[in-house]
C-alpha cells in the first residue's frame, strides 16, 4: 500500500469562528441544529485518522491506518464488506453513509500530544473532518479527546489502555473501544498466580506517562491482592531506547519478576535488553525468573523475536479467534495487505465501523445524535463477543485475553498463542471504582 494511498487531502472551505479554544469551519447552517463541519448537501463525509506515522509507535500507527482505509472501503461499498457482514447492526448497507461517499484525511500523532492536537486541529479548520479517530498513545488520546470535546467532533479512540482516558478525562464526544489497564490486571494477575505461584518478588519498570502509571498501579494491586510483593516501582522516560542503567539494578532488587510496563519499540528495545542481561536464566529466592509484559500486541512480539517466546501479557483481541467477525476481518485484511491484522488495526476498524453506524442509526451526523447513539449500545459480531458501551463512562466491556509468547513459532505471524479468553464479567468494575474517579463526562458539545 503506497504512503500517499493514506495521506490523500480534500479540501473543504472554512473559516475562523471563536469557539471553546479552537477556530471552528463555517460550516453551518443557520438552524438551531447547527453543528461542527456539517456536510449540509455535500455528496461526501470525511472522517480524520490520526495516527503516529513516526515515533516508538509508529509500527501501530500504520497498521490502524491499513484498518481504517478498509473500514472506509467496506462502509462505501468497496471490497467484501468484511465485519458489516457479521455485525449485529445492520443499519450499514454499503452505500456509503445517509446518502455521502466517506473520504478520509490523515495526520501524524509522532506519539507526542502536542502533535497531535495540532494535528487534529488541523483536520477539523481546514479538511472539515466530522470525526476523528486513531491514536496509539493514551497522553495522545487524552489531549485528543479533548479538543474534539471542544471543538463539538466526535473521538473515537483508537489505541488507548490507560484508566484515564475513560476515568478522570473521560468526555462525552469520546468513546473507547480498547480495554484498559484495570482490565489487564483482572485478566492476567490469576493466570500469573497459577503458573508462578502466589510467592513472588516484582520489579516495575514503567513508562512515565499516563498509560505507564495506571498500567503499573492496575498490574501492582491485581498481584498483590493474589500474594504477591512489589519490589520496585521504576519510571523509564518515553523511547528512551538504551534501557540497561534501569535494568542493572533489578539483578541486586531481591526481585523474581519483571514486569516491562513498556510498549511498541520501547517494550521491544527493554525486554531483548533484558534478556541479553541474563534475567531470564537466573534463580532468585529459588524461584526461575519471570519476565511479564502486561500490554502485547502482535507488532510488538513480532519485533521482539526470541525474547517474547514464554512470556504472558494481555490483548484487546488476536486474529486467531474463531468467532465470526474476526474471520471476516483477518480475510479482508490478509488479503488487501498480504498480513494478519494487528489488535491496534481491529480496535480502529471497528471504532470506525461504529461511528458509521450510529450515525445510520441515528439518522444525523450531529454529534450529539451520535452521541446518544452510542451510549449504552449493546452488539455482537465485531471480533470481542458481546459487547457494551457504557454509557457512564463510554468505556466498552467485552472479553479480555491473555497470551503467551509461543515456544515453537512457525512462522513470522504465529508468533502468540491464545492462553485464556477472561469473560468480560471478570474485568467489569462500578463506574466510581476508585481507579477512574474524579471525572466528569459533562454534557455533549456539537460544536454551533
Amino acid at each position: 500500500m503506497s504512503k500517499s494511498n493514506l495521506t490523500r487531502r480534500g479540501v473543504l472551505k472554512t473559516g475562523a469562528v471563536a469557539g471553546a479554544g479552537v477556530a471552528l469551519p463555517t460550516i453551518f447552517t443557520s438552524s438551531a441544529s447547527a453543528f461542527t463541519n456539517d456536510p449540509g448537501s455535500a455528496s461526501t463525509v470525511k472522517f480524520g485518522f490520526n495516527v503516529p506515522q513516526t515515533g516508538p509507535y509508529a509500527d501501530e500507527g500504520m497498521d490502524e491506518l491499513r484498518a481504517q482505509e478498509l473500514a472506509v472501503e467496506h462502509i462505501n461499498g468497496m471490497g467484501d464488506g468484511g465485519m458489516l457482514n457479521t455485525f449485529s447492526s445492520k443499519a450499514l448497507d454499503g452505500t456509503g453513509l445517509l446518502g455521502k461517499k466517506v473520504e478520509f484525511v490523515t495526520g501524524d500523532t509522532q506519539t507526542k500530544s502536542d502533535a497531535a492536537r495540532a494535528s487534529a486541529k488541523s483536520m477539523i479548520e481546514k479538511d472539515g473532518v466530522i470525526m476523528i479517530n486513531g491514536g496509539s498513545s493514551s497522553g495522545v488520546a487524552i489531549a485528543v479527546q479533548g479538543l474534539c470535546q471542544d471543538a463539538g467532533i466526535i473521538f473515537m479512540a483508537g489505541l488507548t489502555h490507560s484508566n484515564d482516558t475513560t476515568g478522570k478525562d473521560k468526555k462525552r464526544n469520546g468513546f473507547r473501544h480498547f480495554f484498559n489497564a484495570y482490565m489487564s490486571g483482572a485478566a492476567l494477575a490469576p493466570v500469573l498466580a497459577k503458573q508462578y505461584g502466589k510467592d513472588r518478588r516484582a520489579y516495575h519498570l514503567t513508562a512515565d506517562y499516563t498509560w505507564g502509571w495506571t498500567q503499573e498501579e492496575s498490574i501492582a494491586a491485581a498481584t498483590e491482592a493474589l500474594g504477591w510483593e512489589t519490589v520496585q516501582k521504576e519510571r523509564t522516560p518515553f523511547g528512551v531506547g538504551d534501557y540497561s542503567s534501569y535494568i542493572t539494578p533489578v539483578l541486586n532488587s531481591g526481585a523474581d519478576v519483571l514486569i516491562l510496563n513498556h510498549y511498541g519499540r520501547d517494550m521491544i528495545n527493554s525486554i531483548n535488553q533484558a534478556v541479553q542481561f541474563g534475567l531470564r536464566d537466573k534463580m532468585v529466592n529459588g524461584k526461575q525468573f519471570e519476565i511479564v509484559v502486561p500490554l502485547y500486541s502482535e507488532l510488538m512480539a513480532e519485533g521482539a523475536g526470541e525474547a517474547i517466546k514464554g512470556v504472558y501479557g494481555s490483548m484487546n483481541w488476536n486474529w486467531q479467534l474463531t468467532d465470526e467477525g474476526t474471520k471476516a476481518f483477518v480475510k479482508s485484511f490478509g488479503e488487501k495487505y498480504g498480513r494478519p491484522p494487528s489488535n491496534s488495526a481491529q480496535t480502529c476498524y471497528v471504532q470506525t465501523v461504529l461511528y458509521a453506524d450510529a450515525v445510520a442509526r441515528a439518522g444525523s451526523f450531529n454529534p450529539c445524535a451520535v452521541v446518544e447513539a452510542l451510549e449504552g449500545f449493546e452488539f455482537d459480531g465485531l471480533g470481542n463477543g458481546p459487547t457494551l458501551y457504557r454509557a457512564d463512562d463510554h468505556q466498552c466491556f467485552k472479553d479480555v485475553l491473555v497470551m503467551k509468547g509461543k515456544e515453537n513459532p512457525t512462522n513470522q505471524f504465529d508468533i502468540l498463542e491464545i492462553v485464556d479468553i477472561t469473560p468480560r464479567a471478570q474485568v467489569e468494575y462500578a463506574p466510581d471504582h476508585p481507579m477512574f474517579a474524579g471525572g466528569d463526562l459533562g454534557e455533549c458539545n456539537p460544536g454551533a
